[in-house]
């Protein structure tokens, strides 16, 4: 018998399952990803937590999908995109301590496999816009090496915006040098001297969107530059907050409301260009706000280089026509290394050939509200603290001084270390966490802090984080038998860290001879 015409044939049993997949399939492209991280964007930056800056785009697209109100990056940024690309705890890679600086013959280990690698194994198209970061000393480190088949950005922790040069103190040659931090893929990309970095990342992304050919799924990491300092921004953007008399706060508003414009522009684009709904875009900051650089993190108490919630409870949100539930917060535990699994499963791909991951699959969590998988945090364990950006007034403190005896002094972990942990509602930290006032916004006149009452000396702090956001209220001496559990739990992944990889300063780094940073070993 003739089949009529548009009806599809008969599958014998056999093949059955093997249709309904094929179908399924076809009815399921794998989703577009697009990542954009925004750099050193402060919990008190943004309209939905009261800010005055105004970010009506973010504010909308967090508001349109899922807003991450228990998110949690790190207190830095090498530290952040490490734990980002990887899945896995600085103390897993040897980053435990601050960040990659120029000069460093360092980069994330060349042993794990990243995000763009598994999506490329995926079938995705990747590329990455803007800030690296993650070590560039050989060319191995570079993101087109790492699983990135584009690259446009600079590879160091910060730069001009406009010049897109790096001036660096090599120690070894008491020499400051300044030279241009610009890649096209593996180039040096010249002529875009007196272009805000903001606009021209913003202009590339869209590009790529506009050019990109959908019979793959495209991949995009977009890591701003903004609003990290130095504070420049173009005058126009400052004239709206000519009430702010803090000359830094006002630059910093300008920054941040380009920088929601950029990412009102980067989802026009998604759309105009047909990929919107099938896209599945994540928005997150890499650390706290730094409150001497005009961010703020008010009402948690600290800021960037802190382990308090200042330093690592991140602005975060997902928004997608994917999503199951929309126009919710969550507040599910999620951390920034939870993007790699959650990401992977989403394209269809796996995690095999990765280390064991300490990220998890929280799509669930976050797009139909169920419990998030993950019940503990570590923040980090640093051996070597020392905090660069030590606060002003009573407490100096860089590091930890030698105090008074604490009951803990006999626990399986040191408490003298730098470190912090989150189970539950509950949070331990141990050592010395970096600057512990309360910033509030800076006023119309001048920036004011609320100082801490702790003493110098003390050494662990427990707070039911859940009803205590602004860890005011020290519940150690009340909760002992939970003390002693995360002082063994912090012992568990200090015995499972690897050594802290930390090198001297590699003078061979000088670009004198090319006039730009970029790789020497």
């Amino acid at each position: 018998m003739a089949r009529r015409e548009g009806v599809p044939p008969l599958c014998p049993p056999c093949c059955l399952l093997l249709c309904l997949l094929r179908l399924a399939t076809a009815r399921s492209p794998a989703p577009h990803l697009v990542l954009v991280l925004a750099d050193d964007l402060g919990w008190g930056d943004v309209g939905w937590h009261g800010s005055a800056i105004r970010t009506p785009r973010l504010d909308a697209l967090g508001a349109g999908g899922v807003r991450l109100e228990r998110y949690y990056t790190q207190p830095l940024c090498t530290p952040s995109r490490s734990q980002l690309l990887s899945g896995r705890y600085q103390i897993h890679t040897g980053l435990q301590h601050q960040i990659i600086w120029p000069c460093q013959p360092s980069c994330l280990p060349l042993d794990e496999k990243l995000l763009p690698e598994l999506l490329q194994e995926a079938g995705y198209v990747t590329h990455m816009v803007g800030k690296w970061h993650l070590g560039m000393y050989r060319k191995e480190c570079l993101p087109t090496r790492r699983g990135f088949d584009t690259y446009f950005g600079y590879l160091l922790g910060s730069e001009d915006y406009y010049s897109h040069d790096r001036c660096v103190l090599i120690k070894a040659k008491n020499i400051t040098r300044c030279a241009l931090d610009f890649r096209d893929g593996e180039e040096v990309a010249t002529g875009f001297k007196n272009m805000y970095s903001t606009n021209i990342f913003t202009e590339r992304a869209i590009d790529l969107i506009a050019s990109h050919k959908t019979e793959k799924p495209l991949f995009l990491y977009l890591s701003f530059q903004s609003v990290h300092e130095p504070l420049e921004v173009p005058e126009e953007y400052m004239k709206q907050y000519s009430s702010i008399k803090d000359v830094k706060r006002r630059h910093y508003a300008g920054m941040v409301t380009l920088m929601d414009e950029a990412v009102g522009n980067l989802t026009d684009a998604l759309k105009r260009y047909g990929l919107w709904d099938n896209t599945v875009l994540v928005f997150s900051t890499d650390n706290g706000g730094q409150t001497l650089a005009g961010g703020n993190n008010w009402p948690l108490r600290g800021r960037k280089w802190t382990l308090w919630e200042g330093g690592v409870r991140g602005v975060g949100f997902v928004a997608s026509p994917l999503l199951k539930r929309k126009g919710v917060e969550s507040h599910e535990l999620i951390h920034i290394s939870d993007w790699l699994p959650t990401l992977v499963h989403l394209a269809g791909g796996h995690t095999n050939g990765t280390k064991p991951l300490d990220g998890f699959d929280v799509w669930k969590a976050i797009s139909e509200g169920r419990p998030s998988p993950r019940v503990e945090l570590l923040h980090n364990i640093d051996p070597m603290f020392v905090d660069n950006f030590p606060c002003l007034g009573v407490d100096r403190r860089t590091s930890l001084p030698q105090g008074n005896s604490s009951p803990w002094d006999d626990s399986h972990f040191n408490i003298s270390m730098h470190a912090a942990i989150r189970h539950g509602k509950w949070k331990l930290l141990t050592g010395y966490p970096g600057c512990s006032h309360w910033f509030p916004p800076p006023s119309l006149f001048n920036e004011s802090r609320i100082q801490s009452s702790d003493p110098p000396t003390k050494r662990l702090w427990l707070f039911d984080i859940v009803h205590d956001p602004e860890e005011k209220n020290d519940l150690s001496e009340k909760h002992p038998h939970v003390v002693e559990k995360l002082l063994s739990r912090l012992q568990y992944y200090h015995k499972r860290s690897v050594p802290v990889f930390y090198p001297d300063e590699d003078p061979h780094c000088d670009p004198a001879a090319t006039g730009a940073w970029g790789p020497w070993a």
